[in-house]
C-alpha cells in the first residue's frame, strides 16, 4: 500500500503570480484576437498544418474558435490540477522533507507549460488569421522546432532539478 503523501499549502512567489497573470492575459489576448478578426476572415481558412508549417487542411471560418476553446479548457484544467501537487507523478519518492521542494518545482513547471501552451495556441491562431487573409503562407518551418524547444527543454530542466535534489536528501 502506498503511503499518503504530505498535503502542503504552497505560497506562490511574486514570479509565480506574474507567470500566472501573464498566462491569463495571453489567453485573453487570444480570445480578443479571434473575436476582432472573425468578421474579416474568408469563409474557408486553414485548420491544420504539416510539420513544415504549411497549411494542409481547410475548413469553415467558424473553426477559428476551436483553438481558443481548447486553450481555455487546457489552461483552466491545468490551473485546477496545479492545486493538487500531491497527486502528480514524480521521479523520486515524496517525503515530508522533500515535498515542499518537489511540489514547488512541479507547480512551477505546470505554470510555465500553461504559459507556453497559450503562447503556442496564440501563435497558431495569429498565423492562421494571417494566412487566411493572405498576409502569410503558413506557420513557417521554424514553428515546430521552436514549440518543441519551448516545451521539452524546460521539462527536461525540471525533471533534472527534481532528481538532483534526491542526491542531497
Amino acid at each position: 500500500m502506498e503511503e499518503e503523501r504530505p498535503k502542503i499549502k504552497l505560497i506562490p512567489t511574486t514570479a509565480d503570480k506574474l507567470m500566472e497573470l501573464l498566462g491569463w492575459l495571453i489567453l485573453l489576448a487570444l480570445w480578443t484576437l479571434t473575436i476582432c478578426h472573425y468578421s474579416t476572415l474568408p469563409e474557408t481558412i486553414p485548420t491544420h498544418y504539416n510539420a513544415a508549417g504549411e497549411a494542409d487542411d481547410f475548413g469553415g471560418k467558424t473553426s477559428i474558435i476551436r483553438l481558443p476553446i481548447i486553450a481555455t479548457l487546457l489552461f483552466i484544467g491545468i490551473t485546477v490540477l496545479n492545486r493538487y501537487p500531491h497527486i502528480f507523478n514524480y521521479p523520486t519518492a515524496i517525503t515530508q522533507d522533500n515535498a515542499l521542494r518537489l511540489y514547488t518545482l512541479a507547480t512551477r513547471m505546470l505554470r510555465y507549460l500553461k504559459l507556453v501552451l497559450v503562447l503556442v495556441f496564440g501563435g497558431i491562431e495569429f498565423m492562421t488569421i494571417q494566412h487566411a487573409t493572405g498576409k502569410a503562407a503558413g506557420l513557417g518551418g521554424w514553428f515546430l522546432p521552436l514549440t518543441a524547444g519551448l516545451i521539452f527543454i524546460p521539462l527536461i530542466y525540471f525533471v533534472i532539478k527534481s532528481v538532483q535534489g534526491k542526491n542531497q536528501e
